[in-house]
């Protein structure tokens, strides 16, 4: 909760002060965002083996912390989209390397059958600090006259927090202290992933080529004519939503078919990519926010527990590494994506493209319910 606070008092500013004080392109701003995230997920691949290998996970997530915590200055002192880039950079190396272990140690200590809320609340406590994160942003905004710089060395104090919280609130899991293990990324080992794993990773990676980076719901809020200072309020409200629902939906993935809330989860993102192309009125990306924010809540923690469900015990944080490597891969491709219709078409031809890929997802779900109902 406070590293999301640390990050989103950031984040939510980040595509302003790139365009705006910077003179960035849509587009630039797009790859930046791409090549970040998909670093953070593609350095989970390794993050998760390493943390099978050692049978440790809490040494690994410090140092991801940690590492986030670090590069929070350069983006005070950055003078050019470069410094930027290599500050967002290493921001997501370090959520990469934190990611698969922190989520293999929640299903560690977590009874299967109550898995799906435990994952919801995770999610539901990270999406508190994005909540918190952009309202802090703004109030600081506000009172220091747009004053970019000064909120992201605030930004500092909450990522400190965590990693103090981490570093002596947290005991690692007896099962893992003093374990050997064999090389989780063996042949011998990624054989025992199964294909209802594999068909995770797959509908994760077009999933997530449908969820670009929320930098361009920033971007549809400004082109509303909404103030500056108030812009990060666009992320308040799709955390707020994304907040209040990740767990109760996680408590009923424990006892729905998780297929079906699946592809209710991409119903309701076709509907938010729809909104959010019609126009850019406040109303109407404020709708198209909070069905954005609705889906997250719907499906983040479920894919999570789907992935915990489908891999062995000893292979989680490889199992979790290889599903966010491959999303990782369509993130880029995502962002990438985007930010050039949005320069080349505009803001809703990028939007609609969103929905046509989330409405690719929902046929991929919907084709692997009828075959599972047809083999039994």
């Amino acid at each position: 909760m406070f590293m999301d606070i640390s990050s989103e008092m950031i984040h939510s500013l980040l595509p302003l002060f790139l365009v705006g004080t910077l003179g960035t392109s849509t587009f630039v701003v797009g790859l930046i965002e791409g090549i970040a995230e998909s670093t953070a997920l593609i350095v989970k691949v390794f993050s998760g083996a390493l943390s099978d290998y050692l049978g440790k996970r809490k040494a690994l997530a410090v140092f991801g912390y940690s590492l986030g915590v670090l590069t929070k200055p350069l983006f005070a002192i950055a003078t050019s989209s470069s410094i930027v880039f290599t500050a967002r950079l290493l921001d997501r190396v370090g959520k990469g390397v934190r990611g698969a272990p922190r989520d293999a140690l929640v299903a560690d200590l977590t009874p299967p059958e109550i898995r799906g809320a435990a994952f919801g609340l995770r999610q539901s406590l990270d999406t508190v600090g994005a909540l918190l994160g952009p309202l802090l942003a703004v109030g600081l905004m506000l009172l220091w006259a747009n004053d970019y710089r000064a909120v992201f060395w605030v930004a500092l104090i909450p990522g400190v927090v965590a990693v103090f919280l981490l570093l002596f609130g947290v005991n690692e899991p007896e099962q893992h202290i003093g374990e050997k293990r064999t090389n989780p990324i063996h042949r011998d080992n990624l054989q025992r992933l199964s294909k209802a794993y594999w068909w995770v990773v797959g509908i994760g990676a077009v999933f997530t080529l449908a969820r670009f980076s929320e930098a361009f719901l920033v971007l549809r809020a400004q082109q509303g004519g909404i103030p500056i200072a108030y812009v990060p309020l666009v992320m308040v409200g799709m955390n707020l939503i994304y907040a209040i629902s990740a767990y109760p939906f996680g408590k009923l993935s424990d006892r729905m078919k998780h297929s079906t809330l699946l592809a209710l989860g991409l119903i309701v993102l076709v509907a938010a990519d729809l909104v959010l192309a019609t126009n850019d009125h406040w109303l109407t990306v404020a709708i198209g926010v909070s069905l954005w924010g609705l889906h997250m809540g719907m499906t983040q923690g479920l894919l999570a527990t789907m992935v915990a469900n489908a891999a062995p015990a000893d292979l989680r944080g490889t199992a979790y590494g290889f599903f966010n490597l491959v999303s990782g891969i369509a993130m880029l491709i995502a962002s990438g994506t985007a930010g050039l219709l949005w320069d080349l078409q505009g803001a809703s031809f990028t939007f609609y493209a969103g929905a046509i890929f989330a409405s690719l997802a929902l046929v991929g779900v919907f084709l692997k319910a009828r075959r599972t109902q047809s083999v039994s």
